[in-house]
């Protein structure tokens, strides 16, 4: 383990339900909104994504985020822009394979906020070993097909989210093409948690939505609890 690899004392997430917001998804209805529904649906962890916004327009989205986030303990992570999690009062940030290294993100971030890393196969797990608790959770994925992320890898199955899971020290949060129906077979193969992009966003009913997928995870069997 390097000097990262220190214990510290980190914000507490669960990862149970963890919402990835969509923007142009979330339509007339909005993000804050379609955030405040999803929570009190049972969401646990919310991502902010929107790779078209200027760093402006994404701090003032954040900032309304948070608004409705107050009191929920519900935590706010901020998807790739790790420069911005200051400025937004985010608890984190989550970074992918192509944004900012782990060792960077984490000297920028301070050593008590949340950082998740994208992981697509067992090559990026043994890349980010020696990243020991720099880390605090990984995004695997996609395990099944997805149509929200045009550039995202091809899935790998609830086989290699398995693998994954065994081959590290984090938890492991399942991602892509998760919606009702697959969030018991994702937390028996391991997951600390599922995360989903569609599946809440843009539905005409999001607080059913999550309250359906939480119903979902509180009620399957697995070794993936939060």
């Amino acid at each position: 383990m390097t000097g990262l690899a220190v214990a510290v004392t980190r914000t507490r997430i669960d990862l149970s339900l963890y919402l990835v917001t969509d923007t142009a998804l979330c339509a007339a209805r909005g993000v804050p909104a379609t955030v405040a529904a999803a929570v009190a649906g049972g969401v646990t962890c919310v991502q902010l994504r929107d790779v078209g916004a200027t760093d402006a327009e994404f701090v003032g989205l954040a900032r309304a985020v948070r608004r409705e986030l107050a009191g929920t303990g519900v935590r706010l992570l901020v998807n790739d822009r790790v420069h911005l999690v200051a400025e937004t009062g985010a608890d984190g940030a989550h970074v992918g394979q192509g944004d900012l290294d782990v060792a960077s993100a984490r000297r920028l971030i301070g050593p008590h906020a949340v950082l998740g890393l994208s992981v697509q196969d067992l090559d990026h797990v043994a890349a980010a070993l020696p990243a020991g608790q720099a880390v605090d959770y990984l995004g695997v994925g996609p395990v099944w097909e997805q149509a929200t992320k045009p550039d995202a890898a091809a899935p790998g199955g609830l086989d290699r989210f398995a693998a994954i899971v065994a081959a590290g020290p984090w938890p492991c949060v399942a991602i892509g093409g998760i919606g009702a129906g697959r969030v018991a077979a994702a937390r028996a193969a391991g997951a600390a948690g599922v995360a989903v992009v569609s599946a809440i966003c843009g539905r005409p009913d999001p607080l059913g939505a999550a309250r359906a997928l939480r119903a979902e995870w509180d009620a399957a069997p697995g070794s993936g609890a939060a």
